[in-house]
C-alpha cells in the first residue's frame, strides 16, 4: 500500500519545500511522516525533515533501557542528507568525554552547545545514530530519516524554546563521549549500496534495477520503499518521489521503472 503523508508544522521548519511536497506552503513544515492506516502498526518510520533552525539536543535509549520503562524497544535512527546549505552542521556526540553532572549543569545554564561536536554536512552524507548518542540537526538541512517506530525522546537542550526537558532521564542513557565516525559514510549518487545490514533495520540505496544486495534480507516481513527519483512499483501500485510504499515481501517490489530509492526492511 501507499502510506499516508502527514505534514508536521515545527518552529524550526521551512516554508518552501521541494516541488514533490507542494513548494511554498506558507507554513513552517518541519517534518513529513509516512503513516499506516489505523489498525496497522509499523516497525519502522520514515520521514523527511526540513530545517531552518537548529533542532533540540536530544538522546534516545537502547532496547534494554527502553524495556525497563515499558516500551517494546529502544530507538535507533539514521539520516541521509539530501541537501545542505554551505555552513550546515549536525551535532553528534561531545568534543571530549565529560561527567554527567558537568553535562547537566551546562544544559541548565545554556552552555551545552560548546560541548557538542558540531560537524559539517553535505548532500550524500549518511549518518547512523546509535542509541545513547547525543545529537542535534542543524539549520539549512533537508534529509530522510529512518527510525525504529517508537516515541521515546529525551530532550536535553532547546535553545530557550518553551518545551519540556528531560535532563535526568537523558543523563541516565547518554554516552558522554565523542561520536564514533565509523557510523558515518558518504553515499555515491549513482550506485546501489548497503547503508545498514546488521542493526534493527536494513537500509539500502537502490539505483535502477541493481538490487542484488537486497536478497540477503529477503526474510523480512516489512519493506518500506522511498523513491528519491523516478518511480518504483509496490504490489502493482506506482510509488513516486515524495511518497512511501510498504509491502510484506521483497518480491512485491518492482524496480523496472529505473528510479532511485531508499529501501528499508525491519530486521526482527
Amino acid at each position: 500500500m501507499k502510506l499516508e503523508r502527514k505534514f508536521v508544522e515545527k518552529p524550526w521548519g521551512q516554508e518552501v519545500l521541494p516541488d514533490v511536497f507542494g513548494g511554498e506552503t506558507g507554513e513552517k513544515t518541519g517534518e513529513i511522516w509516512f503513516q499506516a492506516p489505523d489498525g496497522i502498526t509499523l516497525q519502522l518510520m520514515a520521514k523527511y525533515l526540513f530545517t531552518s533552525e537548529r533542532l533540540s539536543v536530544q538522546v534516545h535509549p537502547n532496547d534494554r533501557q527502553a524495556r525497563r520503562l515499558g516500551f517494546p524497544h529502544g530507538k535507533e535512527e539514521c539520516w541521509l542528507i539530501l541537501d545542505a546549505e554551505p555552513d550546515a552542521v549536525v551535532g553528534l556526540g561531545l568534543k571530549k568525554t565529560v561527567s554527567a553532572s558537568k553535562l547537566k549543569a551546562a544544559a541548565m545554564v545554556g552552555e551545552i552547545e560548546q560541548l557538542i561536536d558540531w560537524k559539517p554536512v553535505k548532500a550524500g552524507d549518511f549518518i547512523y545514530v546509535p542509541p545513547g548518542t547525543i545529537h542535534a540537526i542543524g539549520a539549512g538541512i533537508s534529509l530522510v530519516e529512518i527510525q525504529q517506530n517508537v516515541d521515546i525522546t529525551y530532550r536535553i537542550y532547546d535553545y530557550g524554546r518553551p518545551r519540556e526537558l528531560h535532563l535526568d532521564d537523558a543523563m541516565a542513557v547518554a554516552k558522554l563521549k565523542p561520536y564514533d565516525m565509523k557510523y558515518w559514510d558518504e553515499v555515491p549518487v549513482d550506485q546501489s549500496v548497503s547503508l545498514s545490514t546488521t542493526r534493527p533495520f536494513g537500509l539500502f540505496q537502490i539505483v535502477g534495477t541493481n538490487d542484488d544486495i537486497l536478497s540477503r534480507q529477503a526474510a523480512s516481513k516489512e519493506w518500506q520503499v522511498i523513491p528519491l527519483e523516478g518511480e518504483v512499483g509496490v504490489r502493482g501500485e506506482t510509488i513516486t518521489a515524495g511518497q512511501c510504499g510498504i509491502c510484506p515481501r521483497l518480491s512485491d517490489i518492482d524496480l523496472t521503472k529505473n528510479g532511485k530509492s531508499l529501501i528499508a526492511c525491519a530486521m526482527t
